[in-house]
């Protein structure tokens, strides 16, 4: 099987929007969570959400901005910035072998939601003509085919909060098995709307605010956790055969070098040690690395009650006596829980652990919870010997759980 490489990276976070920068200030400790200002609709409980730092209509003119939700201009400007990391020429490629695979767990929800509002509140009969188009799930994935010219596979995967660890894992399937040269993979997500967020305000795991700092409002792994905070934005890869890499002489970020996939059969929404262990043993088995050869875990870790303790619980049962030599750490306790783009933004985090030799903490964890008793990195950015590899967990309701490990190149 050929071997997959990364070559391009880019990124809408709320912590910004240069991959390197963006890891500074997760070493930093610095939060992109904040309250929503009480303009934004006075009749929202949970006000604590990560935005990203986007500006559509800097990116794009005004007519094309009609055809494009939320969701997909983050597609399209993340993979833009990807391209142009990964130096690629894409006019002198045959674009039939470069595909698509993006996740993303609610698609269009802007365009859902202000559908919704013009028929159910203003009591209009008519919603805007591009409804269906901005909202269809695979919007972002056409999108970027379309801008772009490619002919491979386009494949879009909505498995809730892992669905951008699929739609990368699967890509490189893709490549590995000769069905595809190079994919653009990664996932996108805009879910602050007033409709999703009361949405999740039902499902009662949204963090309650810290009074003295909202922006510290996300405590993976504290024993006074309170839940997860929402964000928003888009993380997208370019992955290469290595030998196609190598013969263009690309400068290549990292190499795909596991991937394991397993499912929950549980609970909608209760997770399970031994399906997150699979997912885990998979990956380690399909990279052929030992647990003691992981330097860094970029951990779901979404600081709700359950989710925590269970991957604690779960990385024990994987990793055996090695769980407790490894430095781990949520970085969602700082840019939020982006949902179906969640995994592609913390692989992208944890490549540039792997990179720069350095961990970004667990913001916010003074407070141990004694059942998640690993080594969370709660003094702050750590720096650690040159590791071989590095892996990132994304767990998800409905119970697919996606792992993913990257190996220096």
């Amino acid at each position: 099987m050929r071997r997959v490489v990364v070559t391009g990276m880019g990124l809408i976070s709320p912590l910004g929007n240069d991959p390197g920068a963006v890891f500074d200030r997760l070493l930093a400790g610095e939060s992109g969570i904040r309250r929503l200002p009480e303009s934004f609709n006075p009749r929202l409980t949970s006000r604590i959400v990560a935005p990203a730092t986007f500006a559509g209509e800097t990116r794009f003119p005004a007519a094309r901005l009609r055809m494009l939700d939320r969701v997909s201009q983050f597609a399209l400007a993340a993979c833009a910035d990807a391209l142009a990391d990964s130096q690629l020429a894409l006019g002198a490629l045959d674009k039939n072998e470069i595909g698509v695979a993006i996740g993303t767990g609610m698609g269009g929800a802007h365009a859902t939601d202000d559908g919704y509002q013009r028929v159910y509140e203003q009591h209009s009969d008519r919603v805007p003509p591009f409804t269906v188009l901005l909202a269809m799930t695979n919007a972002a994935a056409s999108w970027i085919g379309i801008e772009h010219g490619l002919r491979g596979p386009n494949l879009t995967y909505s498995t809730a909060c892992s669905s951008s660890a699929v739609a990368i894992g699967e890509a490189a399937r893709r490549i590995a098995h000769g069905e595809a040269r190079m994919m653009i993979a990664g996932g996108t997500e805009a879910p602050l709307t007033f409709g999703t967020l009361k949405a999740w305000e039902a499902l009662k795991t949204l963090a309650e605010e810290d009074a003295a700092n909202p922006a510290a409002s996300c405590k993976p792994f504290a024993l006074n956790r309170t839940g997860l905070v929402l964000g928003e934005g888009a993380a997208i890869l370019v992955l290469e055969d290595a030998e196609h890499a190598k013969a263009r002489g690309a400068r290549v970020h990292a190499e795909v070098a596991g991937y394991g996939l397993a499912t929950d059969t549980e609970h909608i929404t209760r997770p399970s040690i031994a399906g997150q262990a699979k997912a885990m043993t998979l990956a380690l088995a399909s990279a052929g690395i030992a647990p003691a050869e992981i330097g860094y875990i970029n951990a779901h870790g979404t600081g709700t009650q359950a989710n925590d303790a269970v991957e604690t619980a779960a990385i024990k049962e994987a990793f055996g006596d090695a769980a407790r030599g490894c430095p781990i750490s949520s970085t969602k306790s700082m840019h939020g829980h982006l949902l179906g783009a969640a995994g592609a933004l913390e692989f992208i985090v944890a490549i540039l652990a792997l990179q720069r030799g350095f961990v970004p903490p667990t913001a916010h964890l003074r407070l141990r919870d004694p059942e998640c008793d690993l080594d969370y990195v709660a003094e702050g950015a750590r720096a650690i010997d040159a590791p071989m590899a590095v892996m990132s967990n994304s767990f998800a309701f409905g119970g697919t759980n996606a792992v993913l490990i990257a190996r220096r190149a």
